[in-house]
């Protein structure tokens, strides 16, 4: 069980965004959820360098997932870590601002398992581009 300390620790550092996907609390239906990286069914920890925040969505999709094949080289590899590694290294926005675009293997990968363009996020993030909420800074 994840502490409530701990809980603000962890969306606190995200800055109340999902750490996937880059959705913000402010525009999402649901509490953004305490994901374990590695997942606990595959021997992950509640310590503070396995958990990310993550929306209801992303979190679904991840699930017990650790890799996921590269769409361009069909390889396996092992799924973003935000503690890890840097969001704009693996990824960034299309020139819309409401794609995701892998620029990496990982972030490729990470795309296809998280389902992070499916047709309810991008028709979502297409009105918070109009709202002039949308692309997050970073």
């Amino acid at each position: 069980m994840v502490s409530e300390i701990l809980r603000q620790r962890v969306r606190q550092r995200a800055g109340n965004r999902c750490e996937y996907c880059l959705s913000h609390q402010d525009y999402v239906m649901g509490q953004l959820q305490i994901d374990h990286i590695l997942p606990e069914a595959k021997g992950g920890a509640d310590y503070e360098e396995n958990l990310c925040l993550a929306c209801e969505f992303c979190n679904q999709h991840k699930w017990t997932k650790t890799d996921w094949p590269d769409p361009v080289t069909g390889k396996r590899v092992k799924l973003f870590n935000p503690r890890k590694q840097n969001w704009s290294d693996h990824f960034s926005w299309g020139d819309d601002g409401i794609e995701i675009i892998g620029l990496t293997k990982t972030g490729r990968a990470t795309i296809e398992a998280l389902r992070l363009n499916n047709p309810l996020a991008v028709t979502v993030r297409k009105n918070w581009v109009n709202a002039k909420w949308h692309p997050p800074e970073l």
